[in-house]
């Protein structure tokens, strides 16, 4: 597949984020990226303004989708429910798995991505820096299990409250071929040790330090 025929999926979950969808769903939807690509929201069963966001969104935006997630007992199975009803509705070979919080900065984002990313590994993690984006590929989907797997329990701040969530390692977005999405989400469903978590992060360390990262540097603001 050329770049000129590559279209991306972009999958995210939302739980009581009216806001911030309402503030960051428009820079993902205006993204200048001429194959064409879509937005999926899911809403895990959210109680604010969630749904009526959305609702006013779509009417705008031919490019975003959104579905309901029932409440369901369990953070972890809820949120692999969740992008499992995401990859099911995706209609492009490629995935985005992201969240609303890390809007695009500029409007060329996602042909950056998509001008940098490695086509032939299997899986790309995104970190989000002060100077642009880094991009670690990984040649097979089983050579990200720990960097995907680690788990970090930390307060996400809501609008009005804190809610305590687990967060699968320390990337802020994932490039998955679509084929592969069902399997990454195998990894979801693990609970390592205290002492297995540590030994995970030795081996990210060092994965780390020896790996090959692509970058993608902001575009200067207008003056």
């Amino acid at each position: 597949m050329s770049i000129n025929e590559r279209r991306f999926s972009i999958i995210m979950t939302a739980y009581d984020q009216a806001f911030e969808l309402k503030e960051s769903l428009p820079l993902f939807l205006n993204q200048q990226y001429e194959p064409g690509y879509e937005v999926i929201v899911i809403d895990e069963s959210s109680t604010d303004e969630t749904p009526d966001v959305l609702k006013l969104l779509k009417k705008e935006y031919n490019n975003l989708y959104s579905t309901f997630l029932p409440k369901s007992e369990g953070y972890a199975l809820s949120k692999k429910q969740a992008y499992n009803i995401g990859i099911k509705a995706a209609k492009n070979d490629w995935v985005i798995f992201t969240c609303a919080r890390y809007a695009p900065v500029d409007n060329n984002i996602l042909k950056s991505i998509s001008d940098s990313i490695d086509t032939t590994a299997d899986l790309t993690l995104g970190y989000l820096t002060k100077r642009g984006i880094k991009m670690q590929a990984f040649a097979e989907l089983s050579d990200a299990k720990d960097h995907v797997t680690r788990i970090e329990r930390k307060p996400q701040k809501m609008r009005n409250r804190k809610r305590y969530h687990y967060r699968w390692g320390r990337y802020d977005f994932i490039v998955i071929k679509k084929r592969l999405a069902v399997d990454l989400l195998k990894y979801y469903e693990l609970h390592p040790s205290f002492f297995a978590r540590q030994a995970m992060r030795w081996r990210i360390f060092w994965k780390n330090l020896f790996s090959h990262y692509e970058y993608i540097t902001y575009l200067p603001k207008e003056q």
